[in-house]
């Protein structure tokens, strides 16, 4: 792994493997890894996010999954971003710890959102102690308002953060304020943030107003196409950029009126890649299957531009 490579592109946000009776399965996490790298060209991953139920896993078993996919992806994957995020703040302090001690690239945070901060100093000051715990690593913000439900500003974030937290790398970007996130790629000018976005069915808006990637979960199963998707905006190629985007639009779309979140995500990388990725943990309920059968044949409906 390259932690000192700037952070773009596509990164995956990992699923986490459940065996049936709801464990963390960490003996896929090797297929999982040569899956992303050589079947979707994606070697970036996001772990135990919101994709990962990292909320709802213990702090042992995070630290294990870590520690795997540090593990796995030595020499394999560019960036092993560890979320650490938690609501004790010496959890997260000692995720942390962690994350750096096992050599994760970077790690990331969310905001606490049961007593949330009201404002940008009380959120950087719990950023701030968190960070300070792996001062030798990468630190990036994750921001995730419709979940966690504070809903500061990142442009406003950015004054002065470099200073309250040297490691600040930059923002997971997970809202569909592309106003605000216009405002941080304005004022990163002179700055070398990433700003990655988390919203993966605006993600060509994104990359038009100066994205440097993206973390989503479709980049499990739809990494290749949305690989090509970036191809053809950098040559550039607007019109078949936007086929790409239309047509994730067009699965998405169809797939969250059927009731899409973690579960249906885990249930569409399980038929997709072949990899027993298990049930979610409640209070996530597994994915129907009705919803199954229909998504898989929505998906293999689709025609992509590169014919496959």
């Amino acid at each position: 792994m390259t932690p000192r490579k700037k952070l773009q592109g596509l990164v995956a946000a990992t699923v986490t493997p459940m065996t049936p009776d709801g464990q963390i399965n960490l003996s896929v996490i090797h297929q999982y890894v040569d899956y992303l790298v050589s079947e979707q060209n994606v070697k970036n991953v996001f772990v135990n996010g919101t994709t990962g139920e990292g909320l709802s896993l213990s702090i042992q078993e995070r630290k294990q999954l870590a520690e795997e996919w540090v593990c796995q992806g030595k020499d394999r994957l560019d960036h092993v971003i560890i979320h650490v995020g938690a609501l004790s703040l010496p959890e997260s302090q000692e995720l942390a710890r962690h994350a750096a001690a096992v050599g994760a690239s970077a790690i990331a945070v969310m905001a606490p959102f049961f007593f949330k901060p009201t404002n940008k100093d009380e959120l950087i000051a719990f950023l701030q102690k968190v960070a300070s715990e792996a001062p030798a690593i990468p630190f990036y913000y994750y921001h995730i308002p419709h979940l966690t439900g504070v809903k500061i500003r990142v442009e406003e974030m950015l004054d002065g953060i470099k200073e309250r937290i040297p490691t600040f790398q930059g923002v997971k970007f997970s809202d569909t304020d592309l106003l605000d996130f216009a405002q941080c790629i304005k004022k990163n000018e002179r700055e070398q943030f990433a700003f990655l976005y988390g919203v993966d069915e605006q993600l060509l808006s994104a990359l038009a107003i100066g994205a440097d990637g993206a973390v989503g979960s479709t980049y499990n199963y739809l990494g290749r196409k949305t690989n090509l998707m970036l191809q053809a905006l950098a040559k550039p190629d607007l019109a078949l950029a936007r086929k790409y985007q239309f047509l994730t639009g067009e699965f998405l779309s169809f797939v969250i009126k059927l009731g899409f979140g973690v579960a249906q995500t885990k249930a569409v990388m399980t038929f997709v890649s072949g990899i027993p990725m298990g049930p979610p943990r409640l209070p996530l309920v597994g994915a129907s299957e009705e919803f199954i059968v229909k998504a898989k044949a929505k998906l293999e409906s689709i025609v992509w531009p590169d014919g496959d």
